[in-house]
Parts: structure tokens; sequence; C-alpha cells
């Protein structure tokens, strides 16, 4: 059975660098998490959309985005940035920082609560840092690599493994019509073979979930750097295995987490059902 592919470490970061990363990403998704939740406006509207009409933006993702960036800036002006709403500069420190100012929009404009900041730093291209603020939940799930994962003082582990049939899965859907379909396809041809199904409507929570012990298993196809990388550091601190298809890290095409023993079932099951295609 091919392994799954998590990244190792490639030498050992200076301690005081991801301290001063880890503090700035709290703050950041902290200010950024209160203004998502206080700063809501009753009216809110759709801003523009992505990759179909329902592919949303709001006007509070962008001030998110700003507000950021902005902060994270201020403290280190040589870093780089990667953001949903389009904030992408490469920078000269080595640092470079992956934003989901909101995840779970689609959430967010309807008033439900499963929403979420994603925060992560890279250092020469290895998430290092990972945070996620999730307001309506009261909880900051953060990880640093080779330090485990925390949602307050509690440090986070996954939960023990159980057979694949009695397994809790979690998973999403694409915003493109024809993806979807593929993707409630095998959704269908899974629950049989599950304990059941749930569609949380946040990657970074998600994972985060997977990390906390609330879930047994998380996979997708679609996502974006910016969906992953904070939730998947947590995932993998906390004790899950996380990749794509069988040798690859998880990406766009596929994005699985679990703990050992679910993930090796569930990512070639995924497999036998096709779950990279469209």
């Amino acid at each position: 059975m091919t392994e799954p592919v998590n990244p190792a470490p490639t030498g050992a970061p200076d301690p005081a660098l991801l301290t001063e990363l880890l503090g700035l990403a709290l703050e950041a998704g902290r200010r950024a998490g209160a203004l998502l939740r206080d700063g809501r406006p009753d009216d809110l509207t759709v801003a523009r959309t992505k990759s179909s009409p329902i592919d949303v933006v709001t006007e509070m993702d962008i001030a998110a985005e700003k507000l950021i960036t902005g902060f994270l800036a201020e403290h280190r002006p040589e870093d780089g940035f990667l953001g949903e709403e389009g904030a992408a500069s490469p920078g000269t420190s080595g640092v470079r920082w992956v934003i989901d100012p909101l995840d779970g929009t689609v959430n967010y404009l309807y008033g439900l609560p499963t929403w979420a900041v994603s925060i992560a730093a890279e250092l020469h291209g290895e998430t290092v840092v990972g945070v996620v603020e999730a307001p309506m939940r009261n909880e900051t799930y953060r990880a640093v690599l080779g330090g485990g994962a925390h949602i307050g003082d509690r440090r986070l582990a996954v939960r023990p493994a159980p057979p694949l049939d009695q397994a809790l899965i979690s998973t999403g859907f694409a915003y493109v019509q024809t993806r979807r379909a593929h993707q409630a396809d095998v959704a269908q041809r899974m629950i049989p073979r599950l304990r059941d199904i749930r569609r949380g409507g946040s990657a970074a929570i998600d994972l985060c979930d997977v990390a906390a012990g609330r879930l047994d298993g998380y996979y997708e196809r679609g996502l974006n750097p910016w969906d992953l990388a904070a939730g998947d550091l947590i995932a993998r601190e906390a004790g899950a295995l996380t990749g794509g298809r069988p040798g690859e890290r998880p990406s766009g095409d596929l994005a699985v987490a679990a703990p050992p023993g679910v993930f090796e079932p569930l990512q070639q099951l995924l497999e036998e059902l096709g779950a990279w295609h469209d």
C-alpha cells in the first residue's frame, strides 16, 4: 500500500521565528474573526462571484483579507502573501502567509455559524504555523510544525481509528455544476460503506474537527492552497495522516485527512470510486 505523503521537516526552524509567526497569526486571526462576527451587516450581499454564480465573495471577505494582510505587513514587511481574495506577492524573507479570510463564505452569507479565518505561515515552502479562528464556536485552533496542535491549552489528538464502516466522514462540494454532480455520485456510493457523511461547508473547520476527534476523516476535491494550509498542519500535528491520491500530497485533485487506520482504507475507497475525476 502506498504510504501517505506528509512533508517532513527540512531542518529545524528558529524557535524564536516560529513563536513570532504564531503570535502574529493568532492576533491577525483574532482581529479578523472579531471584524467578521461583530461587523456583519444585516443586509450583507454578494460583492462578486468567482468560478460560478454560486461561488460568492462578500464585502466582508475582502475587508477581512485587507485587515489580515495589513496587520502582517506592518510587522513583517518583507514577507510574501497568498490570499483567496487576491493578495499575492513573493516577498524576500522566505516566509509566505497563506490566507483564507473567510472559509465558509456561503455559511456566513446565510447566517450559519460554520465559518472560520484560516492563516498559515510557510517557511521556504513548508507550512510551519497554522491558525484557524472559529468565532461562532469561540474556538481557536493552532499548530506549529513539530510542536503539536492545540485548542486553547488543550492538546489535540485524533480519535482512535474505527473500522471504515463505522467512520463518520466529512466532505464538501465544488461550485462548478459538473464537478458537483460527480461528487454527489461518489458520496452516494460511499454512504453505504461508512457510518455516515457530513457536509459542514468549511474545509478549515473540517480539518480541525478531524484533529479534535470530532470526525473520523475528511476528503474533498477542488480545494485551493488557502483552504488547506492551516488545517492540514493542525490535523497532522494532532496525529492525522494527510494526502491526496496514493503517493501524493493533498492538492486540488484530492485532499484526504484521517487517523492511521482510517486514512488508508478511505484513500483506497476514494481511488476505487474515482473521486479525483470531474
